[in-house]
């Protein structure tokens, strides 16, 4: 069998264990979905003669849970309102889950890939989502700027260190 047109990758190029067990760390996204969409155009037709500038208010929040212990789902949800003077022209909720599967991480490890690069990973299937739904709705669509997670993640690590003196806080970056 020819693994020509294949992409084979192996994520544990370590020398291969004297037992056979797998003991290097890796992390990755399994599958993504999406868990919620609420998109409402509240005032339509109306709205889509509205020539003042739109205020845009995105939310955004990450959760996580563990669903074995070498599975987590991983939840970005998004609120986007769009407002202008005459009263709201859209509101986008979002709920997007990824099955994220880590093995032989370090606490620290398996927290920042949680909560900064699966985050990451999912986002830009998250902003097709919204853009879609926006356009979907009768507006140009909706393009999301890209989010440094990893930046957000290390800033909220160094903040809570702050808070608690950095006893039983993460230590590491993503």
């Amino acid at each position: 069998m020819s693994d020509e047109g294949n992409i084979i990758t192996d994520l544990n190029l370590g020398a291969p264990q004297p037992n056979g067990e797998d003991t290097l760390p890796s992390a990755g996204i399994i599958s993504q979905y999406i868990k919620d969409l609420s998109v409402e155009n509240p005032n339509a037709p109306e709205s889509f003669q509205w020539t003042d500038t739109p205020v845009i208010d995105v939310q955004f929040n990450i959760g996580a849970r563990d669903i074995t212990d070498e599975v987590s789902e991983i939840e970005l949800k998004i609120s986007i309102t769009s407002k202008a003077e005459a009263g709201t022209s859209f509101l986008v909720e979002l709920s997007y889950g990824g099955l994220v599967g880590m093995r032989n991480l370090e606490d620290a490890q398996k927290h920042a890939f949680t909560y900064a690069e699966a985050p990451r990973l999912l986002f830009p299937f998250a902003r097709r989502v919204i853009s879609d739904a926006v356009r979907d709705a009768g507006f140009p669509p909706l393009l999301l700027e890209p989010i440094d997670f990893n930046g957000i993640y290390l800033a909220q690590l160094s903040a809570q260190q702050g808070e608690d003196g950095g006893v039983g806080a993460p230590v590491g970056t993503a």
